[in-house]
């Protein structure tokens, strides 16, 4: 498959899952740097967007939305993807707005993300550093043969509180976490035991708590 044709697909894909605000974020955020990256970059390193959300939403540390480039979510990591470009607009930036920015950054990585920048003058100049470097991170992160499952939103949501609390978890907590009730949190707790993605920590005739699999193995969109 060429990559218009893939990127074609993976947009279609992604505006059939979107409404309102986050469907026109995807269709005025997704401009040419962006498609650029994705042509020059990802696409010749990759050779495919699974696990790759354009213009993705992710809760503000003022109580808003914000809208990363790209995010790359795959156990038992989240990467977010930026492309800063140079320009008017960059110079412009205010002392406030500069700060607002290392802030958020400082927030994504304090909430568990993992964050990578490519300069847009990288990405047209020095394609094949960058795709060295998107190489390397895949390679040390998400690195080996592993198997692929399909996680519901609310199986995602857990993961990453699991990933976040680097503990044991309960299915009370857990469900106080995601706002759910803890007979379906338990449901979703036996789900992920049986896909080997979350094990039994305590409790003989009922698992009182979980931890992650530390063979961290499995993969999730």
């Amino acid at each position: 498959m060429s990559f218009e044709q893939a990127h074609e697909r993976f947009m279609q894909k992604h505006s059939r899952l979107r409404s309102g605000e986050r469907l026109r974020r995807l269709t005025d955020g997704h401009g040419h740097a962006e498609r650029t990256f994705l042509q020059r970059l990802w696409w010749p390193a990759v050779g495919s967007f699974d696990y790759l959300h354009p213009e993705f939403e992710v809760s503000d540390f003022k109580d808003g939305s914000r809208y990363l480039d790209f995010a790359y979510i795959r156990f038992p990591y989240r990467v977010c993807m930026e492309i800063d470009g140079y320009g008017p607009h960059l110079r412009d930036v205010s002392r406030t707005q500069f700060a607002d920015q290392l802030m958020r950054q400082n927030h994504l990585q304090i909430d568990g993300w993992r964050v990578i920048r490519f300069s847009y003058d990288d990405v047209m100049e020095k394609p094949r550093r960058c795709q060295q470097m998107i190489q390397q991170w895949m390679g040390t992160w998400f690195g080996g043969d592993q198997q692929r499952i399909l996680l519901t939103r609310k199986e995602h949501e857990l993961i990453q509180f699991a990933i976040r609390r680097q503990n044991a978890i309960t299915p009370f907590e857990a469900s106080e976490q995601l706002g759910i009730t803890t007979r379906y949190m338990r449901t979703l707790l036996q789900r992920l035991v049986r896909a080997n993605v979350l094990l039994p920590h305590s409790g003989d005739k009922r698992v009182r708590s979980y931890i992650l699999n530390p063979d961290g193995k499995h993969l999730f969109l």
